[in-house]
């Protein structure tokens, strides 16, 4: 299928889901945002002219325009409504990215080395992210109003995303960059697990690649801030306490509420059937997930010793498994 641009994507696919395979990336940059209208609603033809500059310093590793997405089995799909407000809460999530590397890179603006890759490789990749999702969403379920969902949730979502809600010091604020990565990472492993559709196999394998990869940069920019900060386990604890809590209480929260008002807009008022579907879409990322990767990720910026690390994995898998995924 075309992209905005007229361009078309070609992807080779064989009957094994592992088999879909990607061609060589070509140049691809441009900081992406998402403004919403003040209705409340985007115009997507404004977003994307406005939005698509070229950067050619930057070189993605991979490009959601050379998918095709005509290849999709919406027969293995189509009808796993956890699957499409998962999608569906995830694009809007990672589509929010620039508003979250403005305010990151204003956080880091002393730093040249954390904000030249805030802006021109981590905040292009998440927004490939969302643009690569949406995609998918748009060929498995056209029915959807993605644009006009999206800018009610931009909307409410930019509100709370703020830089008066990050971590009180730099370091702090890495480690807990550390776990929304854990987080990422995790849960494009868990949809990878959970289906046998090839395209959206291959998708979330590129994405969760991203998220690891961004997660080492965060850790290595935690390290190097707390090497002069000195905060303790207990306090490098509380920040990874804190922002566990804080996405399962707003991000995911917000974006699944406006993926169902636009899917079931006449039922707005019936709260049990929208817990039900979030409770369906939790026990789903539940059953696939990698524990072992989720806190080995987590546990890392406390740096404990080996001896010690028993004591803290089971109280911290337990302490995941409850604020994620309960």
């Amino acid at each position: 299928m075309p992209d905005s641009n007229g361009s078309h994507f070609k992807i080779a696919a064989r009957s094994s889901s592992s088999a879909v395979l990607l061609k060589l990336p070509r140049q691809q940059g441009g900081s992406l945002g998402f403004p919403a209208a003040a209705s409340g609603e985007m115009d997507l033809n404004e977003w994307m002219a406005n939005h698509m500059a070229s950067n050619d310093t930057n070189q993605l590793p991979w490009r959601f325009e050379d998918i095709d997405f005509n290849l999709i089995d919406r027969a293995q799909i189509a009808d796993r409504e956890d699957l499409y407000f998962l999608l569906c809460a995830s694009s809007f999530i990672e589509s929010g990215s620039d508003l979250y590397t403005r305010n990151l890179a204003e956080y880091f603006a002393e730093n040249e080395e954390v904000t030249h890759w805030l802006n021109t490789h981590w905040e292009v990749e998440e927004m490939q992210h969302g643009r690569a999702l949406r995609a998918y969403i748009h060929a498995v379920w056209p029915q959807f109003d993605w644009d006009r969902a999206f800018g009610h949730f931009f909307a409410e979502y930019s509100q709370s995303c703020t830089v008066d809600e990050f971590e009180k010091t730099r370091a702090l604020e890495m480690a807990a960059r550390c776990v929304v990565e854990t987080g990422t990472a995790t849960l494009y492993r868990a949809i990878h697990d959970c289906t046998d559709e090839p395209v959206l196999k291959a998708l979330t394998e590129h994405i969760r690649t991203d998220e690891v990869r961004h997660y080492k940069h965060f850790f290595k920019f935690f390290k190097l801030y707390n090497d002069v900060e000195g905060n303790g386990r207990l306090a490098v604890l509380g920040a990874l306490v804190r922002r566990l809590i804080e996405i399962k209480n707003d991000d995911a929260e917000i974006a699944l509420r406006h993926v169902y008002r636009e899917i079931y807009p006449d039922a707005l008022e019936d709260k049990a059937r929208l817990r039900d579907i979030s409770a369906r879409v939790q026990r789903m990322v539940r059953r696939n997930l990698s524990a072992d990767m989720c806190i080995k990720m987590l546990l890392k910026p406390l740096e404990l010793p080996p001896r010690i690390q028993p004591g803290f994995q089971y109280p911290l898998t337990k302490l995941t498994q409850h604020v994620l995924f309960r």
